[in-house]
């Protein structure tokens, strides 16, 4: 944030012991040095997961202490001093954000900032049976659930020790707990095979679910070998499903996916291209690590440090001025948009919240 901007106090806020001002940005939109307005947060509360998939938590990788984690404390005063600077969207990611203690009181508290317009969360679904309608109730508005597969032996072998079953009725219980739209998170690796495919057409035929196929991302672990590219799956979800695809009438959240119908079906298929179509130049968001970095671009190892300054006292001015810095420093194109190869990145992906 530059010097000389004008602010106003406009709301004061308070949570338990720690309370805060949140100001906003007199109506002016926050925009990267490329014009891009920011308006979406992605918030890692954990590093921790009950699975073990290896494109995003591979064995050996040192977790955080628990002091270096943000409190929720820590993370609603960030939150609502970046909703005065244009943040209006906030999904909550870890980890596996359900095995954080007391997730449902911090999507509650969120909720009663009244500063979010869309409150989502990235979830590998195992826990919802048990947590969906008190996250509801508490203010959540939609998850997105990660499922590579939906044969057994693949999942297990994906997931390294996760139960599919799980998994499935956590979709059947975010639908039923009005979680909505439910989005399914498919990365293309061998572990995805026309079965899937077969499974993901019938689902969508009769339910508002959107199934997105993301390329992989060499940001964890490394796979064994990847699956057919997002141009092959178009190809066998038309061949499988006896039909064409057809472009969504309608924009379906605030992300990067391109969505397409099959047969009018109920639901749709989203497909997301960050390596072979990148979407750098609409790019809306920013990413809080569970240790208070705020990350620029995913595909880069540049962050700000708030953790620090926050813990040493920052004002919610200064704590404004830092989000600017992250927005500024937002790059025009990734890494891979300007190299051959995979570079190694500093953090994986269980560590930044992808």
């Amino acid at each position: 944030m530059s010097e000389g901007r004008n602010y106003r106090l406009d709301v004061y806020k308070q949570y338990g012991d720690a309370s805060f001002t949140h100001y906003w940005f007199g109506g002016v939109k926050v925009e990267s040095a490329h014009k891009r307005v920011i308006s979406y947060l992605r918030v890692s509360v954990t590093d921790r997961c009950n699975f073990r998939c290896a494109y995003c938590m591979p064995y050996g990788i040192k977790w955080l202490n628990h002091s270096d984690i943000l409190s929720y404390e820590e993370l609603l005063r960030l939150i609502s001093v970046f909703a005065g600077e244009g943040i209006a969207n906030i999904r909550l990611t870890g980890g596996e954000p359900l095995v954080r203690r007391d997730i449902v009181d911090f999507v509650s508290a969120i909720t009663k900032l009244r500063v979010v317009k869309d409150l989502s969360m990235t979830t590998n679904g195992s826990l919802l049976p048990v947590m969906a309608q008190k996250l509801k109730a508490a203010g959540l508005d939609r998850v997105n659930i990660s499922l590579d597969t939906v044969n057994r032996e693949r999942f297990a072998k994906v997931t390294a020790c996760g139960r599919l079953e799980d998994t499935l009725r956590g979709v059947e219980s975010a639908l039923a707990a009005g979680l909505t739209p439910v989005k399914l998170n498919v990365v293309l690796t061998d572990a995805l095979k026309e079965s899937d495919l077969a499974y993901f057409i019938e689902l969508t035929d009769t339910q508002p679910i959107s199934v997105r196929f993301i390329e992989y991302m060499p940001i964890g672990g490394k796979v064994n070998s990847l699956g057919p590219d997002i141009e092959g799956v178009k190809k066998l979800l038309e061949a499988l499903g006896h039909g064409k695809l057809v472009p969504a009438d309608s924009a379906i959240g605030s992300g990067p996916a391109r969505y397409y119908r099959l047969n009018e079906s109920i639901g749709t298929f989203g497909f997301i291209t960050p390596i072979s179509d990148h979407f750098c130049s609409a790019c809306n968001r920013l990413r809080l690590t569970a240790d208070g970095k705020l990350k620029p671009c995913l595909l880069s190892d540049n962050e700000v440090d708030l953790k620090t300054p926050l813990r040493s006292g920052a004002s919610d001015v200064e704590l404004a001025r830092l989000f600017q810095l992250a927005v500024e420093a937002k790059p025009e194109g990734h890494s891979l948009c300007r190299s051959s190869g995979y570079p190694e990145f500093q953090r994986k992906m269980s560590q930044i919240g992808g």
